[in-house]
């Protein structure tokens, strides 16, 4: 995977990695994709919880039943 990113943003990457808070770049890229899907599930969790105090919330009988 390639991306383009503006030169700051580069430099603060780097920046973060030689300070030490990142083994390698690739560590820090990895760690913000963690981090993007925890955010993405905890407003899916979110929204689901609001569902079911709304009274909308799906009553599963068995574990098929969450296709």
């Amino acid at each position: 995977v390639n991306i383009s990113l503006p030169e700051e943003t580069v430099r603060e990457i780097k920046r973060e990695v030689k300070s030490g808070g990142y083994a390698s770049t690739s560590e820090f890229f990895r760690e913000a994709l963690r981090s993007w899907k925890r955010a993405r599930f905890l407003a899916e969790l979110e929204q689901s919880r609001k569902e079911i105090a709304a009274g909308k919330g799906k009553v599963l009988h068995s574990l098929k039943d969450l296709r």
